[in-house]
């Protein structure tokens, strides 16, 4: 279908043009994405209730590994196994850092730290808007090496300045619109250490609109979407991977590794001249 039929807007003019159009799960069709973050979070009590749709959500969920992953506990392997290449990945880089401190994003009842961080870093924070979750990571891990649970909603936690090696948020950026997505992701940019990452696991749209959920106030946001935002952030894609061994009836899933623009300036001007030409 072309872009005057579905209504949708693009990038006039560009060579790869950017359609924005998407719908909700009651069937809404939008023709820009501005144009549904516009009703959705209109009025005084637009955005809250848009917050409340999703805190409403994750307080029925049961505080298992099941639960959080709506139904499809069997990804729980597939998922750490990919997220542990993605970080082995990053730290076989040349000059990467040692990876000593993580903040787990959307942490649940720790199951990425758990099952994945604390085999990677030595030590691990977890924040987690959801206060039934928090409490069953706390009753589940005992070691002390996590040293913080924090309670706290994304879209206001304001992480300590230079404390972190890596963020880590997965499956928690989904719930935020874009302006508070971008002011989260520059506060992390001021809590990343000098070469340090921003790890990013999202849904991810490959082929089609984007969408939103209704039942959980989430939007699956398609790559596009998700590097422009990176980019006003002031946040460079270092590195991307698509999670494999994934069900066919879900929707994609990827990983981005981000750094400060800066940083990925001063590891170009410290490049050898020869191959700054190449």
């Amino acid at each position: 279908m072309m872009a005057g039929d579905s209504g949708c807007s693009s990038a006039a003019g560009s060579q790869d043009e950017l359609v924005d159009c998407g719908e909700d799960t009651d069937g809404r069709k939008y023709k820009h994405i501005d144009e549904m973050w516009g009703s959705e979070l209109a009025g005084e009590e637009g955005r809250k209730s848009w917050y409340s749709g999703a805190a409403d959500y994750w307080h029925a969920r049961e505080a298992t590994v099941d639960g959080v992953l709506g139904g499809y506990a069997e990804t729980n392997g597939p998922d750490l196994r990919e997220s542990r290449r993605f970080l082995e990945l990053l730290q076989k880089t040349p000059g990467a850092r040692r990876f000593e401190r993580v903040l787990d994003c959307g942490a649940g009842i720790g199951r990425v730290t758990s099952g994945l961080l604390m085999n990677v870093f030595d030590s691990v924070d977890l924040v987690e808007p959801n206060k039934k979750l928090l409490e069953a990571a706390k009753a589940e891990i005992t070691d002390p090496r996590a040293e913080l649970f924090i309670n706290e909603p994304l879209q206001d936690v304001r992480p300590q300045a230079d404390r972190y090696d890596v963020i880590w948020a997965q499956w928690v950026l989904l719930y935020l619109p874009d302006d508070d997505l971008l002011q989260f992701l520059q506060r992390c940019r001021s809590a990343i250490r000098p070469g340090g990452f921003i790890c990013v696991k999202e849904n991810v749209v490959l082929d089609g609109e984007w969408m939103v959920d209704k039942e959980d106030n989430s939007i699956s946001r398609t790559d596009e979407q998700y590097k422009a935002i990176f980019d006003r952030a002031g946040l460079s894609l270092f590195r991307e991977l698509k999670q494999t061994c994934w069900p066919p009836d879900l929707i994609p899933v990827k990983m981005y590794a981000l750094k400060a623009s800066t940083d990925m300036l001063r590891a170009a001007l410290k490049r050898p001249a020869s191959v700054l030409k190449k």
